[in-house]
């Protein structure tokens, strides 16, 4: 059961693995794009091109759809980026149902455990699988697995990183559910939790104000997607709203006025409240994302002057 990219590497997996998938649960199509065509899944479209039965249910409540699942028999179902399950779901399977979730749990329930964990700096992330229950993201654990986190790595590779290992992983907790070789550990209740909610365009906005490498983590936690925002002037006056995607540390620059712009020939640097970032990569209104060289020649003399 799932839906995106991050659910596709799994199922491949388990396929090359040899198990016998008797179906895939995913979304609806859903219209997309300037035509508003209906868009497949990325997960249907891998199940329909293995020849595997999927279905779409609208509602995970239907009994229509219950009773086509149990038709189906199922010894064990896989959750990746899904929906929340109901109870008549998720104990169907006589072995269970586990999810594949991108954090170390407990740490980082939620919607978006792979962008908070880089938002916040941390320097280790990992994959987990656990067994569903009533709650979200807190059922009892079967296996983990470590990943490290590069001070530079963008929300998108982290995403990259444990997509494959948590393919490794998903197929390993199957042969461990399908042995019997494997305890279900209770997820820890007595130490302080981060949480990964859901993210909003108030949340992708910049506080240059804060030290520069909270800035620099608040942007690469965010890239590629949704993407990290600031309002910016030009030296006209204009005020555009620019997205940006990649920035490094830039700390051996003099500090000055909070959001102010340094263009030392062909780089851009901005000054935080401790030290400055430089933007390498970001994308104007009505434009697309270029390297900061590109845009700074195609601006001409209106620069960007500062970021508010």
């Amino acid at each position: 059961m799932g839906t995106p990219d991050f659910a596709v590497e799994p199922l491949k997996a388990i396929v090359n693995d040899g198990f016998n998938v008797v179906g895939v649960v995913t979304v609806p199509d859903k219209p997309a794009g300037r035509g508003l065509k209906l868009q497949e899944s990325p997960v249907k479209r891998y199940a329909i091109k293995q020849g595997i039965k999927v279905l779409q249910p609208e509602k995970l409540r239907d009994p229509a759809f219950t009773e086509e699942l149990k038709s189906l028999s199922p010894d064990i179902a896989v959750v990746v980026a899904f929906r929340m399950l109901p109870k008549e779901v998720w104990s169907l399977p006589t072995l269970g149902t586990f999810n594949l979730h991108a954090s170390l749990l407990p740490q980082y329930r939620g919607a978006a455990p792979i962008n908070w964990a880089v938002i916040n700096g941390e320097k280790v992330s990992g994959v987990t699988t656990f067994l569903i229950d009533e709650q979200i993201d807190t059922g009892n654990i079967l296996l983990s697995e470590k990943v490290d986190i590069d001070i530079n790595d963008t929300a998108g590779q982290l995403h990259d990183k444990l997509m494959v290992v948590g393919a490794s992983l998903t197929v390993k907790t199957i042969k461990a559910l399908a042995s019997k070789s494997i305890t279900p550990t209770p997820q820890p209740s007595s130490i302080e939790l981060k949480s990964a909610p859901k993210i909003f365009r108030e949340t992708c906005k910049i506080a240059w104000a804060n030290s520069a490498l909270s800035v620099h983590n608040h942007i690469r936690g965010l890239s590629p997607y949704p993407g990290a925002w600031s309002d910016l002037e030009l030296s006209d006056g204009t005020i555009v709203s620019a997205k940006i995607q990649l920035t490094a540390l830039a700390e051996l620059y003099k500090h000055s006025d909070i959001g102010s712009i340094l263009i030392d020939k062909d780089r851009i640097i901005v000054s935080c409240n401790d030290s400055c970032v430089e933007i390498l990569q970001l994308q104007l209104p009505g434009k697309k994302s270029m390297a900061t060289p590109d845009l700074l020649r195609g601006m001409q003399s209106n620069l960007p002057k500062r970021f508010l």
